[in-house]
């Protein structure tokens, strides 16, 4: 059947049905191919789109301004210092402010329901850059990584290690009962996502085959995976004080060799960036000097390994964007 998303927002993949997800692989990887030859397609000229930033990305902000680039379209960055959103202005007259000059809006920041009240009150496409609950572009990127690497998706094994019940681990859960994969959580009872979301991606994957699972042991859990992915264990904007509980409670569901080997050598290493896995970080040298750990979610060895494809993951990030502006604007 024929997919249009004209005027849809990019909020949660749980909006979408699989073929529409399947829709925006399929374009992503088509403008993926174009970047790579050269090709332009810069069809947007003219239309200009606004980027909230509440939360800062390196890969979000690039990959929206530089798909806007290609696409021919205009940019502003509104970073926390350069919007009044929720402080001098309210959510619903931002909305109907910027969707009175732009063509579309991102925001990424903090709760669902913010993104949600733009959307409600725009005029436009909103799209989803992050919220605490939710991260749909960083899914569609994770989605045709997989693709180009196995050829496939539907039966694709992931285990997601670590602290899953905010927006990568919820999404990733969310991403693999629509496309008929089979995930795993694996972490300590405590990290698993909260039971609503488990129980509606479970209804999902009585329609797609998908299998949805929960592990509290590593070997278990990654024998025979396919993928294994992972992400920092302190959250943006969480305070300094939660990383002695997590490092205590997660330090044995950290992605190493190991891991890997018991995952298999058809595995792959996923991460949605940015991670410690070195001291060539901040806050990787304050943890060193506090906790006396050189690496922590994932172990250089792996992160650096043939089996890690991190960099073409976040590649993906922008060629998947680019795909969600063009088919909703």
């Amino acid at each position: 059947m024929a997919v249009d998303l004209h005027g849809k927002d990019f909020l949660k993949l749980l909006d979408f049905k699989p073929e529409e997800i399947e829709y925006l692989l399929d374009l992503a990887e088509e403008f993926k191919q174009k970047k790579k030859n050269g090709i332009l397609h810069d069809e947007y000229r003219g239309k200009n789109v606004a980027l909230i930033f509440e939360k800062t990305s390196t890969r979000t902000r690039c990959s929206f301004e530089v798909a806007a680039h290609d696409l021919g379209m205009g940019t502003t960055y509104l970073d926390p210092s350069g919007s009044q959103i929720g402080k001098k202005e309210s959510i619903a007259d931002t909305a109907r402010v910027l969707s009175s000059m732009y063509d579309g809006i991102e925001y990424r920041g903090f709760e669902q329901t913010i993104v949600e009240t733009l959307a409600k009150y725009s005029k436009v496409p909103v799209w989803n850059g992050l919220t605490n609950e939710f991260h749909p572009t960083q899914m569609l990127a994770d989605l045709l990584t997989i693709r180009e690497h196995f050829g496939k998706l539907k039966g694709i094994h992931m285990v997601y290690m670590g602290d899953a019940r905010y927006n990568t681990g919820n999404s990733l859960m969310v991403a693999c009962a629509k496309m008929g994969m089979h995930f795993t959580t694996c972490a300590p009872k405590k990290y698993w996502q909260n039971e609503e979301l488990v129980n509606t991606c479970r209804e999902i994957a009585k329609e797609t085959g998908a299998v949805i699972e929960l592990c509290e042991d590593p070997m278990e859990a990654t024998k025979g995976a396919d993928v294994i992915s992972t992400d920092v264990w302190v959250s943006m904007g969480e305070p300094d004080e939660v990383w002695e509980e997590r490092i205590t409670d997660l330090k044995a569901y950290a992605v190493t060799a190991e891991i890997m080997k018991n995952a298999g050598d058809q595995a792959v290493f996923m991460h949605c960036l940015p991670a410690f896995h070195d001291l060539g970080t901040g806050i990787g040298m304050k943890i060193k000097e506090k906790f006396g750990l050189n690496e922590m979610e994932v172990t250089d060895e792996v992160f650096e390994s043939p089996q890690s494809i991190v960099f073409q993951e976040a590649e993906n990030r922008m060629h998947t964007i680019k795909a969600v502006m063009y088919a909703t604007i």
